[in-house]
């Protein structure tokens, strides 16, 4: 509603996938940020927990980080991890961003980023005082967290809307899991598109993208 008011486009913060990076994720992104032109404006956050071993691409200034661990310096989304580290850090950046950077209107999270943006908009839908700001999430390649430690997040349908993107495809984060995590929210909306592990936007769900924003952003010319 913020940007509603005051007129502006909307804000995303945007919460990279498991071992890229807020500079990896802006690159990934090109396309999405240009399809959303004058609607929306993404704003990525890097994760606060760097991935040891780095990915092999001898970029010393830009590891490749994470938002938690499901055991030490690794993770795996599938796995229902007994003592998974690291998400309270990240649940702390993800406030500080929305104070110190905002205002925020929404959540765009890819993969891990995605499982963590769900987990805020869970934050938020009990009434989490970080989080306020936070009015909707479009939520790429997402999946629930096995972890026993993260079940809470999920015992009551989360009441925020939400738009979820899934890649037929998508060979790391199957569909079945980003369609399990839209059965947590309250109306999820689902756009399915034929390609894998990446954030589309081609014409088709460009369109799909901007109907779902247009909820939240005036329309055009006023």
């Amino acid at each position: 509603a913020g940007a509603m008011r005051e007129g502006r486009p909307l804000r995303l913060l945007g919460l990279h996938g498991y071992r890229q990076s807020e500079r990896r994720f802006r690159q990934r992104t090109g396309a999405l940020r240009k399809a959303l032109r004058g609607c929306a404006e993404l704003v990525a956050l890097n994760a606060p927990h760097a991935v040891p071993g780095g990915d092999g691409d001898g970029d010393a200034d830009d590891p490749p980080r994470g938002w938690w661990f499901s055991r030490p310096g690794a993770f795996e989304a599938g796995e229902a991890a007994a003592a998974p580290a690291g998400l309270e850090e990240s649940l702390s950046a993800v406030a500080a961003a929305l104070a110190e950077q905002g205002p925020f209107d929404g959540l765009l999270g890819f993969s891990q980023g995605a499982a963590l943006a769900a987990m805020v908009c869970a934050l938020r839908a009990r009434g989490d005082p970080r989080f306020q700001s936070v009015a909707f999430a479009i939520l790429v390649a997402g999946f629930a967290s096995r972890a026993p430690a993260h079940a809470h997040f999920y015992r009551e349908p989360i009441a925020l809307p939400s738009l979820h993107v899934l890649g037929d495809s998508d060979a790391v984060i199957a569909a079945p899991l980003s369609r399990e995590l839209a059965q947590r929210f309250v109306e999820p909306a689902v756009l399915t598109h034929p390609g894998g592990h990446f954030v589309p936007a081609a014409a088709a769900q460009k369109k799909v993208y901007l109907d779902f924003l247009g909820r939240f952003c005036p329309p055009q010319g006023e």
